[in-house]
């Protein structure tokens, strides 16, 4: 069965800046994110830039709303508010703020805040430092994930390619990541992660969706040992480069 592909003209592979960090840059350089180095228990360190008046920001859609299956995350404010809306309670986290942990299976979701409606100035940058649990599970949210899913979004927003589901969750579960339905749906959770699994995972596979592409990924052999862990994903962990 044929592979699903995506033209090249979305490249976020992370380039080294002047200071010698791996960075990447998307929506035009709407959110700059910069891979540092981690402590041994975490399995990704990223400072990431939000340029908050840039027009790919101003008025975006919030994020979707999710949760982590396999790891807490770390958020850290260094500059301008951030808003965490955490199981339907918004916190606005600021610099003052001390590290916040988002358990593992807490629905979630980050973004910027609001300008106020009394034309306040407020900050043209917001930065925080975003991290991970250290998982043995080999679909965890990594470098790897985040290159992919920024790469898919550039897609979308900047090419205008449609929203496609069971690439989105299949890219989704890969990250130990799972979208929330709705807070009325019985067994929410259980709900949630069967749709990623049996959909995004087993159904996609089959139907020659990838959780990882080669053009989008830094690590490409360590994305194949993720891929060759489940079987309907086995075929795409492709080596050697098409000629």
């Amino acid at each position: 069965m044929a592979t699903r592909s995506h033209t090249e003209e979305t490249t976020l592979l992370p380039h080294v800046d002047e200071d010698g960090i791996l960075t990447i840059k998307a929506f035009e350089g709407a959110i700059t994110t910069r891979v540092l180095p981690c402590p041994g228990d975490r399995s990704f360190c990223f400072e990431v830039i939000f340029l908050l008046d840039h027009p790919r920001l101003v008025g975006a859609p919030k994020p979707p709303m999710h949760f982590h299956q396999y790891q807490d995350e770390y958020l850290r404010v260094l500059e301008g508010p951030l808003v965490l809306e955490e199981d339907g309670v918004q916190h606005i986290l600021t610099p003052e703020s001390p590290e916040f942990t988002v358990k593992r299976g807490v629905h979630h979701r980050t973004y910027p805040c609001d300008p106020p409606p009394n034309g306040e100035e407020v900050p043209k940058v917001g930065r925080f430092l975003l991290s991970g649990q250290k998982s043995t599970e080999p679909f965890e949210l990594d470098l790897t994930f985040f290159e992919n899913w920024y790469a898919y979004q550039e897609k979308v927003v900047l090419h205008g390619e449609r929203v496609d589901m069971i690439q989105v969750l299949s890219m989704f579960d890969a990250g130990g990541t799972y979208l929330s339905v709705p807070w009325w749906v019985p067994f929410r959770k259980a709900v949630a992660r069967l749709l990623g699994v049996v959909v995004g995972r087993w159904i996609g596979g089959l139907l020659g969706y990838q959780p990882f592409y080669r053009q989008w990924t830094t690590d490409w052999e360590l994305a194949c040992q993720k891929m060759e862990s489940c079987i309907s994903q086995r075929r795409f962990a492709e080596r050697r480069k098409a000629t």
